[in-house]
C-alpha cells in the first residue's frame, strides 16, 4: 500500500492557507502533516516552521515572497522538502535565493495554479505568434480583491511573459510599466499593464490584442479560491515524486514538454 504524501501548509491561518487545507482533508492520497504561520500567529495545532520542515515531503505555501525565500533556503539547507510556491512579488535578491534552494530540491513556483489561466498562457503565446506586432496591440488587464498588496499579479506577469515570448521578445525590453499624464501615445510593439484593486474580487485576467479594426480578448475568471488550492495539492503529489529543479504549473500539467530543471 503507498504511503500518502505528507504535506504541510505555511499561513495555514490565511483565506489561501485554509483553502489549501480543506482540499488537503478531502483526499486520501495525501494527508495533512503540519501547518504552521508566521511567528505570533496563534492558532490550535499549529507547528513552527521548523517542525513543519522536518515533519513533511512538501511544503505548500502562499504567503509572501520573502517569508517564500525563507522557508527555501531553510528546507534547501535540510534537503528537503519539496516547496510549492504561490507567493508573487519576489525581488530580484529573493528569485535568487529561490532558484538557488531548487538546486537541491523541488520546488513548484508559478503565479497561478489554475488549470485554465495555463491554459489561457498557451493560448496568448499563440496569439501573438499569430498576429503581427506592427498591427496589434497587446495590453493585459488584471482585478483583484483591494488586499492584494503587488501590481501587477504574478498570473499578469505570466502573461505579459507568454505574449512577449510569442513574439521573441523579452517582456522587460518591451513591458509600458505606467501611463500618467502626457505619455506621447503607445509604442509600437510594447505591452501594457492595466490595474484595479477592490473588494473582493478573487481574480480576473483578460490579454487583449487590439488593431485599427478589430479586437481579440481571452480572458479568464476565478471564482473561488479552491480552484488554487486544488491545484497546488495536485502540484505537490507531482513535485513529491520530482528530482531537484525549478519547475511551473506548466511542468506539472504536462502542457510543455519536460525539459532538464530549470534551476
Amino acid at each position: 500500500m503507498v504511503e500518502p504524501i505528507r504535506i504541510g501548509v505555511a499561513g495555514a491561518q490565511g483565506r489561501m492557507g485554509r483553502a489549501v487545507v480543506a482540499v488537503i482533508e478531502g483526499r486520501t492520497d495525501v494527508v495533512l502533516a503540519a501547518r504552521f504561520d508566521r511567528e505570533g500567529v496563534q492558532g490550535e495545532g499549529l507547528v513552527s516552521r521548523d517542525q513543519a520542515i522536518a515533519a513533511t515531503d512538501v511544503i505548500i505555501d502562499f504567503t509572501m515572497a520573502h517569508a517564500s525565500a525563507e522557508l527555501a533556503k531553510a528546507a534547501a539547507d535540510r534537503g528537503g522538502p519539496a516547496l510549492v510556491i504561490g507567493s508573487t512579488g519576489f525581488s530580484p535578491n529573493e528569485e535568487r535565493v529561490a532558484r538557488a534552494a531548487a538546486k537541491r530540491l523541488a520546488i513548484v513556483k508559478s503565479g497561478n495554479f489554475s488549470l485554465g489561466v495555463n491554459m489561457l498562457i498557451g493560448l496568448v503565446n499563440q496569439a501573438a505568434r499569430a498576429l503581427p506586432a506592427a498591427d496589434y496591440d497587446i495590453e493585459v488587464f488584471e482585478a483583484h480583491h483591494k488586499r492584494k498588496l503587488d501590481a501587477p499579479s504574478g498570473t499578469a506577469l505570466m502573461l505579459g511573459h507568454a505574449a512577449a515570448a510569442g513574439r521573441g521578445q523579452d517582456l522587460d525590453a518591451v513591458r509600458a510599466r505606467s501611463r500618467d499624464g502626457i505619455t506621447n501615445g503607445r509604442q509600437p510593439g510594447e505591452i501594457g499593464f492595466s490595474v484595479m484593486r477592490g473588494g473582493g474580487i478573487v481574480g480576473e485576467h483578460s490579454v487583449v490584442f487590439a488593431a485599427e479594426d478589430e479586437i481579440l480578448t481571452l480572458s479568464h475568471s476565478a471564482r473561488d479560491r479552491s480552484l488554487f488550492a486544488r491545484g497546488a495539492v495536485e502540484a505537490a503529489v507531482w513535485a513529491a515524486r520530482r528530482p531537484a529543479g525549478l519547475y511551473d504549473m506548466q511542468d506539472v500539467l504536462g502542457f510543455m514538454k519536460e525539459e532538464p530543471p530549470h534551476a
